[in-house]
């Protein structure tokens, strides 16, 4: 009977001092004595381009474990695109989505996963119960998903990132989106089988190696694509924002002209009129900008195809073969 195989993919950039680190955790679960020695598995590492000895290193370990998998990008997408595409090479009965070679998510919580998903689950993921950081970055997140999750039409659980295992079936599913800057969480709980998920509580460690390299610029973006990529929310807010003003100029204009009317000369001529004009148009404006963005979202959905980034090269894995009405705008790789 053959042994059931376990995907996990670690994105890196300019992370020379953690991929062996990373390499050897997940080997150790893996091993005739580990707590995963019943299953096979593959280590696919997407390195973003990286500028230092990263991608140097992780050829060292393709060539004596053929286990390594390795993607090198034609330049940095970012982690989530560099993700979203290691995904569509894995061939695992179950999928870690993101294991980080910071380790700050620890890879001995996989047993744990793999044991749940034995059971029936479906999806297994870590909620960051605590995380080795400032009480500020705590609290910001803490408002975002809170935010996320009014917002959108899914619910995205709190703490919870792409370190979880996804069986085959939802692997499946994630990969017909055809998403320019993927959302990867969101894509996930967009899916469902909520009743089929459970989570793992674990503390989020601080970085053992180097600096993060997710600034609070990339951050923001990829705060604002989660909240974009699964809601309508902030434009339908602008029509009635912009609706809004337009009725309380209307209303202060009444009350401008009956204030005119009973204390004649109250103010200067042309004022009252200039300052209900100004009101009123700029809630029209606000009202169709958001009605426009209604039409350019739509717009946006439907061409936001297109290959996820382009592989300047592959170790250990073969190229995609796709249909031909797959990707339709697929360039190629270099």
């Amino acid at each position: 009977m053959s042994r059931r195989l376990i995907s996990i993919v670690s994105p890196c950039f300019d992370e020379e001092d953690n991929v062996e680190a990373c390499y050897d955790a997940v080997r150790a679960l893996f091993a005739r004595e580990g707590p995963l020695a019943g299953y096979d598995y593959e280590h696919v590492f997407a390195d973003n381009s990286s500028t230092d000895g990263t991608a140097a290193r992780l050829k060292a370990l393709a060539g004596s474990d053929p286990r390594v998998k390795i993607i090198v990008n034609a330049r940095n997408y970012g982690p989530f695109r560099s993700t979203f595409n290691a995904l569509r090479h894995t061939k695992g009965d179950a999928v870690v989505p993101m294991l980080p070679v910071d380790l700050q998510d620890p890879p001995q919580l996989i047993p744990e996963f793999v044991r749940k998903w034995e059971e029936g689950y479906l999806r297994v993921y870590g909620v960051r119960q605590k995380r080795r950081e400032s009480w500020l970055m705590r609290f910001m997140r803490r408002r975002y998903y809170w935010l996320v999750n009014r917002l959108s039409n899914i619910e995205i659980p709190e703490n919870v990132a792409e370190f979880q295992l996804l069986d085959r079936a939802i692997v499946r599913s994630l990969l017909r989106f055809r998403d320019y800057y993927p959302y990867i969480r969101g894509m996930i709980a967009n899916i469902g089988f909520n009743r089929e998920s459970t989570g793992v509580d674990y503390v989020w460690q601080r970085r053992k190696s180097g600096k993060s390299k997710n600034s609070l610029f990339n951050l923001l973006d990829q705060g604002l694509n989660g909240i974009i990529s699964f809601s309508n929310v902030p434009m339908r807010l602008a029509i009635l924002s912009g609706f809004g003003i337009a009725i309380f100029s209307i209303v202060y204009g009444a009350i401008q002209l009956a204030i005119n009317v009973i204390y004649f000369g109250a103010a200067p001529a042309g004022i009252a009129t200039l300052i209900v004009a100004l009101f009123f148009f700029s809630g029209v404006q606000l009202a169709l900008l958001g009605v426009l963005g209604e039409y350019v979202s739509a717009i946006h959905s439907q061409v936001r195809q297109g290959d996820v980034l382009i592989e300047r090269e592959l170790i250990n894995l073969e190229p995609l073969a796709r249909p031909a009405d797959e990707w339709p705008q697929t360039p190629g790789r270099l």
